[in-house]
């Protein structure tokens, strides 16, 4: 079992990213850059940042969970996505106050990274994105549909021995466990 979706870290993420782009962006370049956010922290912690569910859909994967906040705002209806990001209009999501940021779930190593992802892929359109993600070794052309994205994949993609992979998963259901007894 890993550990359960984190939306709080999602959201703070979102809105880090939101305030890099000036408040305000598509929900497709939103769902891409926190994907590779979430990719990225994968692969280089060895533990997802919201531990989402990653999908492949015809526009390439996506953090599944999180983009269902944006798109079926009443089913999470006060939420705490809802008191940070303003439902989408027009297919662009924005910040609800440009001024509250909320990053107390945050690492600091976990800014950084989003910084870093914001620097090396925020000036990329929504469409070069979705070019982009989709020459990533774990995206599948769903045909039309959605196929889930198994983090081993992800993790392998990148250089981690089923070994590894094994002792990854190990510490996830150790946070698991712990999260279960102190939640």
């Amino acid at each position: 079992m890993r550990p359960r979706y984190r939306e709080d870290k999602a959201t703070q993420a979102a809105a880090r990213l939101l305030k890099l782009r000036g408040g305000r962006m598509s929900h497709l370049k939103l769902i891409k850059l926190l994907y590779l956010v979430e990719r990225e922290s994968l692969a280089r912690f060895g533990a997802p940042l919201s531990y989402d569910t990653y999908v492949s859909m015809p526009h390439g994967p996506v953090v599944s969970s999180t983009l269902d906040r944006i798109n079926t705002r009443e089913a999470y209806q006060d939420g705490y996505w809802d008191t940070v990001i303003a439902p989408k209009v027009d297919h662009e999501v924005s910040l609800r106050d440009p001024n509250v940021v909320p990053e107390d779930q945050l690492s600091p190593a976990e800014q950084a990274l989003i910084d870093e992802i914001f620097v090396r892929f925020g000036k990329l359109s929504r469409w070069q994105l979705v070019e982009h993600t989709h020459t990533l070794p774990e995206w599948t052309d769903p045909q039309g549909s959605s196929i889930p994205i198994s983090p081993d994949d992800i993790l392998r993609s990148e250089g981690y021995s089923d070994d590894d992979i094994a002792q990854i998963k190990a510490e996830w259901e150790e946070a698991a466990y712990a999260n279960r007894l102190f939640s």
